[in-house]
């Protein structure tokens, strides 16, 4: 059966944690799906994946095509996608179009949006009333890395108040999920306890409701990753070894 938005604030309620990873294509997000994943985010992070250094230069376009693929690799997981920089934040009908194209044309369930301030949760109630499923993301927002940087989130008392209340905005109006990104871990616990729908941490503590990292990070495809990223294996090292094998043999007239 497909995991629904519901679903997922259902676990919530039972001390379910819920399981989520990043995937950009058919391959990496069937893999994923098969090993039980239950939400699979097609991030924006995915930027990275395609050379670039930040975020932000990734269209509305390329998050579609890939998500595309991602969803065609999907059985079972609530499949998120990203809308990128300004995407969204110019008026309510760029942000209803943008999401709009991205459910019609992908068959992904759900978006994600970035920030809690008051024109972005009216946004977001606008949209879930359309019928649009959204995630709301708070705390270390990386469409914001010129203004924020990479460093972590809430780390003052007046820091913390805002990405609370911006979290408790955004549940009242009406996202199903909220991404907290690297921010301190008692803050992460004060918002998951308050809050009646889902939290997802990544570098947020143990506290949350579930966990999402970056897929290639994960798997040690990326040159750096976070300091609050786990490797569990290294990719990189075993697709390199293996090319170089290759290669050797091809010179050698030893393959075929």
């Amino acid at each position: 059966m497909a995991i629904t938005t519901q679903q997922l604030i259902q676990w919530k309620q039972q001390g379910r944690s819920i399981v989520a990873l990043t995937a950009w294509d058919y391959a990496i997000a069937q893999l994923l799906d098969a090993a039980g994943v239950d939400l699979i985010l097609v991030g924006d992070s995915m930027a990275v994946i395609l050379g670039y250094e930040t975020t932000l230069p990734i269209t509305l376009d390329e998050m579609i095509y890939h998500a595309k693929s991602v969803r065609r690799g999907v059985k079972r997981a609530l499949v998120v996608v990203d809308l990128p920089f300004l995407t969204y934040q110019e008026s309510l009908q760029q942000a209803m179009h943008s999401a709009g194209r991205v459910l019609k044309e992908t068959g992904a369930q759900a978006v994600k949006l970035e920030g809690g301030y008051p024109a972005i949760a009216e946004t977001v109630a606008r949209l879930v009333e359309a019928g649009i499923p959204v995630m709301g993301h708070v705390g270390l927002t990386p469409q914001s890395v010129h203004q924020l940087g990479l460093r972590q989130q809430g780390k003052t008392q007046e820091a913390s108040e805002r990405i609370f209340n911006e979290a408790i905005a955004l549940e009242q109006a009406g996202v199903f999920s909220i991404v907290l990104e690297h921010i301190p871990a008692d803050l992460a616990m004060q918002i998951s306890q308050k809050l009646s729908i889902p939290t997802i941490g990544i570098g947020a503590g143990i506290h949350c409701d579930g966990q999402v990292l970056v897929t290639s990070d994960v798997i040690g495809l990326a040159e750096k990753h976070p300091p609050f990223a786990k490797v569990y294996t290294n990719l990189r090292e075993t697709i390199t070894k293996a090319v170089q094998d290759y290669a050797v043999e091809v010179r050698d007239r030893k393959f075929p």
